[in-house]
């Protein structure tokens, strides 16, 4: 099986690892980088995928009708194996499934199908979530693309920004140890403009948990949409060459919850044989920069 599946169209390409079904390259077709290059000086990751959980449990732990399962953050899909299902020119399925291996941490029977497809000058990236066991399954699930900051078109670092869709007044939320703060902290967007600086992320990501936008603009290039997704992580290290901007259903643990998982805030039920699908695209803004349609 394939280690590495490109998939292409006239204006985007990308690649894909078999490990963790992780985006690996995302290029225009003038072959530039819009995607970190995961560079270990900061972090090694590119655009991991989050199942079955977001962010951390406390302790490392959930709890399942009584018992206690370890899982580390994030949970175990981006360190697991994917099986190649299908691939096009354009498109390709991968597939994760429960196994003894993942019964240790989480006991349920799940499958993950994970499909990317380019069109129209646009990534987009679907993943189902299939609850294959007799009993209700809770599960979240996040996108974690780490985009190149700046982007490869001539604008300075510090003149990059994002603007949301919407108003976005809500407090957001910070990382207390791992765990999701139970204070809120004044929004850092304004007039639906978030300017990115690395103060902002000198005490961690940015978690906007009562969101009100589903799609935004980046660095005035990229269009990043994410429909049924409530929640979104925005992080880097400071200093580093990337943003991520990470759609979430879910999110950590908040500070002292220590409760069922199916109660973990975030969380969203599957009955038996039901699938819940949760997605996010990344499309080219045309601009004068890059010619527009060519």
């Amino acid at each position: 099986m394939a280690d590495i599946v490109a998939i292409t169209d006239p204006r985007l390409s990308a690649q894909v690892s078999a490990l963790g079904a992780e985006l690996v390259s995302l290029q225009d077709r003038d072959g530039s980088d819009l995607l970190w290059d995961g560079d270990p000086a900061f972090w090694t990751g590119r655009s991991p995928l989050l199942f079955p959980i977001v962010g951390e449990a406390k302790d490392n732990r959930i709890t399942v009708a009584g018992a206690q399962y370890q899982i580390e953050r994030h949970g175990f899909a981006r360190t697991s194996r994917f099986a190649l299902i299908s691939s096009g020119a354009a498109r390709c399925t991968w597939r994760l499934e429960a196994s003894e291996a993942t019964r240790r941490h989480y006991p349920f029977e799940f499958r993950l199908d994970v499909t990317y497809a380019i069109e129209g000058g646009a990534l987009h990236m679907t993943a189902e979530v299939t609850n294959r066991g007799y009993g209700v399954m809770p599960a979240s699930f996040g996108f974690h693309p780490a985009l190149r900051w700046p982007l490869p078109y001539g604008k300075p670092r510090a003149a990059h920004e994002i603007v949301f869709e919407r108003d976005e007044p809500a407090p957001i939320r910070r990382p207390v140890d791992g765990l999701l703060s139970l204070a809120g902290h004044p929004t850092p967007v304004r007039n639906r403009v978030l300017a990115l600086h690395d103060k902002l992320f000198e005490d961690g990501a940015l978690v906007f948990d009562a969101l009100a936008s589903r799609s935004l603009v980046y660095g005035e290039a990229l269009r990043v949409s994410f429909p049924r997704m409530p929640h979104l992580g925005i992080w880097t290290k400071p200093g580093a060459g990337f943003v991520c901007i990470e759609p979430w259903q879910g999110h950590a643990s908040p500070e002292g919850f220590d409760g069922e998982l199916a109660d973990k805030p975030g969380m969203v039920t599957i009955m038996p044989g039901a699938t819940e699908s949760f997605g996010m695209s990344i499309g080219l803004i045309d601009s004068p920069q890059r010619g527009g349609e060519r």
